[in-house]
């Protein structure tokens, strides 16, 4: 940062409550009030270096004492200060912090040349043009405090020279930059010599009001200059410089302690940000888009600003990692930990511009390729979540089912999230756990996935008999025998498929034979009532394509039996 010294007395200044007066012989003849404050001054030193105060005092020609007020300078006492001690030779120092409102006050004093040859505006107007025009941070700090006195720095040029001389040096090649910078991102350790790097310049505007920050985004973007991911990246660093960071748990105490001034700067900021965004698809992150959405829904932004991060942040969605998903939930209705509806409204809106697509282009490989990595990135989130002891099952199942079909090759992550949730809730109700397992394709699940299952006790019973028909099944393809002709046909082949489990060493199933006998061993008639459903859903879905476990399975089984059921499931 650069100065400038004028003036070569000491400071004879001196403040008694509320009056400001200069240690002299002479008494004092001119009476200043600024708001509260009321300068004894002297008008053989103030008069020929202010215009305005030689015209206000030749209106008072009948007193010795002249009293003026000038409420209305801008900067008030502190800025009208440093133009009294200017008149009076006492050293004053100049900066880009205190440059703006001494030259304003100095400009509503006429104080010009056209006054007295040297006089402070001139001297002012030098120190802007070759000290802070030149330096990289004086202009931002500069244009940072025009923030006070917004309409004499717009008249006087203050704003638009210093975002032009800011816009310069962002557009300099990094190689070029030899001004001091801030860059504190982790990992990076500036060596000697070392070429800055692209983004050097992004940390230092994220000090600027929102305002401001946007006339720089505004004005570097028209030039069309500098790549959109540059333009990202500025945006990335100021939101992370003024608005929460609800990565972290805030608890409904802070949020209410926040004023509503508070929320109000942060939700303009967000919706300027977002505003702000470049339509280039790669100009931001998932996770930037994501962090935001989390913050819109925290600060209760607008309708329009959530469904524009919804859209941008869906048209990404398969580029997100599990970490950019996990957010907690800010809503002191929720008892759960994880932001599951964030997931849930931004894989809708995924799910909207997908189902628009034409059936061929649906089919095709590129298509099949999103969806089915967006599947397994929210399968894999569901195992997270799955671990809140809190998190409805409802949520769950509702978020796995917003996917097709076809989004899923095979299921095996899918039974590890049901494994997971049945494990942190053991307290679901019969009709939970059934409606939770139906929304697993035993078909698709790989054999060792099928092997865990069909020993795993916390699943109903109905889920380990349909994992082992079509364990059946398949080896009965495998072998290369057509089922249907060789396998017995009704009651015979239920028996046969029963009697599966107890076959001797060779056969596949006997490992898991006599603990899944258990289970079934004294409600055999009931469960084979089971198999014979499932055994007529296997035989409809061959003819019709329909998925089994969309259909539905009615029980004819008593009241008794299935609570002995139960109990030995959840034994």
């Amino acid at each position: 940062m650069k100065f400038m010294k004028l003036g070569t007395k000491p400071d004879t200044f001196y403040t008694e409550e509320a009056t400001r007066t200069v240690i002299s012989d002479a008494p004092s003849d001119l009476i200043i009030r600024v708001n509260n404050i009321t300068f004894l001054l002297h008008k053989f030193l103030l008069l020929p270096k202010c215009g305005l105060l030689q015209r206000l005092c030749s209106d008072a020609h009948d007193s010795n004492i002249v009293t003026i007020e000038l409420h209305d300078i801008p900067g008030g006492e502190d800025a009208f200060e440093l133009c009294a001690k200017f008149c009076y030779g006492i050293t004053i120092n100049l900066s880009a912090y205190n440059f703006v409102p001494a030259f304003c006050a100095a400009k509503f004093l006429r104080m010009t040349e056209s006054v007295e040859y040297g006089n402070f505006v001139l001297k002012l107007e030098s120190f802007f043009n070759s000290c802070i025009l030149e330096g990289w941070k004086d202009s931002i700090v500069t244009l940072q405090n025009t923030i006070k006195l917004p309409e004499w720095s717009e008249n006087l040029g203050i704003i638009r020279r210093c975002i032009d001389s800011i816009l310069e040096k962002i557009l300099t090649p990094p190689a070029k930059v030899s001004w001091s910078y801030t860059y504190t991102r982790p990992g990076y350790t500036q060596k000697r010599h070392q070429s800055p790097p692209k983004d050097w310049w992004t940390e230092d505007i994220s000090d600027l009001d929102i305002d401001l920050f946007r006339c720089i985004i505004t004005a570097v973007r028209s030039t069309y200059m500098l790549p959109t991911q540059l333009i990202g990246e500025a945006l990335h660093v100021y939101a992370c410089r003024w608005l929460p960071d609800t990565t972290k748990n805030i608890s409904p105490e802070s949020l209410a302690s926040q004023t509503e001034e508070t929320l109000e700067k942060n939700r303009r900021i967000l919706e300027t940000v977002v505003s702000m965004i470049p339509a280039d698809r790669e100009s931001v992150s998932v996770g930037f888009l994501l962090r935001l959405l989390s913050i819109a829904n925290y600060l209760g932004v607008s309708p329009v600003t959530k469904t524009e991060l919804r859209r941008r942040a869906s048209q990404k969605l398969e580029e997100a990692t599990i970490n950019d998903l996990l957010f907690p939930s800010h809503l002191s209705s929720d008892q759960h930990l994880y932001d599951i509806d964030l997931v849930m409204a931004v894989l809708e809106s995924y799910m909207v511009v997908w189902r628009r697509q034409s059936p061929a282009s649906a089919d095709n490989s590129e298509s099949l390729r999103s969806i089915r990595k967006v599947a397994e990135l929210i399968d894999s989130y569901l195992q997270v979540v799955a671990r809140d002891v809190n998190m409805p099952v409802f949520k769950v199942i509702s978020l796995a089912e917003a996917l097709p079909e076809s989004a899923r090759e095979e299921h095996d992550n899918l039974y590890k999230f049901i494994n997971i949730y049945l494990k942190e809730h053991p307290g679901l109700s019969k009709a939970e756990k059934k409606r939770l397992c139906r929304i697993l394709d035993c078909q698709k699940l790989s054999q060792e996935i099928r092997a865990h299952a069909v020993k795993n006790e916390r699943l109903p019973l109905r889920t380990v008999v349909q994992v082992l028909f079509y364990e059946q099944e398949g080896g009965s393809r495998g072998s290369g025998h057509d089922k249907y002709k060789t396998a017995p046909q009704g009651q015979g082949k239920i028996d046969h498929y029963m009697s599966k489990l107890k076959l001797g060493p060779e056969d596949k199933f006997s490992e898991t034979s006599e603990k899944v006998m258990k289970r079934i061993d004294g409600k055999l008639q009931v469960e084979r009532r089971d198999i014979e459903e499932i055994e007529t859903e296997s035989r409809r879905e061959g003819n019709s394509g329909r998925k089994l476990d969309t259909i539905p399975i009615t029980k004819k089984s008593s009241k008794s039996s299935d609570h002995g059921r139960d109990k030995g499931r959840d034994r």
